[in-house]
């Protein structure tokens, strides 16, 4: 294996894939163990935590297909993470935005990918609202790959003009 990939490309930051992993799956662990099924602790005003399982993907989109969903966001989940893994390898290391916004996805790709297989279900506990209205319950993963899809889209607006003002810069 060649040692310089780690060095100078983007898998650098396969460190904070494996955090926000970590923290994912001991927070969802915790919650299984504290709490029964649907339980809510309400611990601000406008959040609780609530204890959820979630058999959909996002805002439980096909939580009732009938099973065949669980292998197909699996599939997904492993597909997504193998394709970021080898986008961190061609990235420079030099490009922060994008190798974090990377690692973050890959990192809530897998901890989510984790439950699915394990459980069938993903772990959800995380529960925002303000008065009746309720955002669906979310987990650490979701807030990571929410995270680095913003930097994505913040890297896609603002890339071109950092490349524009490195090559001015090395032009003078």
């Amino acid at each position: 294996m060649n040692l310089s990939l780690f060095k100078e490309t983007g898998l650098r930051w396969l460190w904070l894939s494996f955090l926000f992993l970590i923290i994912d799956q001991v927070t969802k662990q915790w919650v299984v163990a504290t709490f029964d099924l649907y339980e809510s602790v309400q611990v601000l005003p406008f959040f609780n935590l609530t204890y959820v399982h979630n058999l959909g993907a996002a805002f439980s989109f096909l939580s009732d297909a009938g099973g065949w969903q669980r292998w197909f966001f699996a599939a997904v989940a492993f597909l997504v993470s193998v394709a970021l893994i080898v986008w961190l390898g061609k990235t420079r290391l030099t490009e922060q935005k994008l190798c974090i916004a990377y690692a973050l996805i890959l990192g809530g790709a897998l901890g989510n990918l984790i439950d699915r297989v394990l459980f069938g279900y993903v772990i959800d506990f995380i529960h925002v609202y303000y008065e009746n209205w309720h955002y669906p319950a979310f987990n650490i993963a979701d807030s990571a790959i929410c995270v680095g899809a913003g930097l994505l889209i913040w890297d896609a607006f603002t890339n071109n003009n950092e490349n524009s003002n490195d090559e001015l810069s090395k032009e003078k």
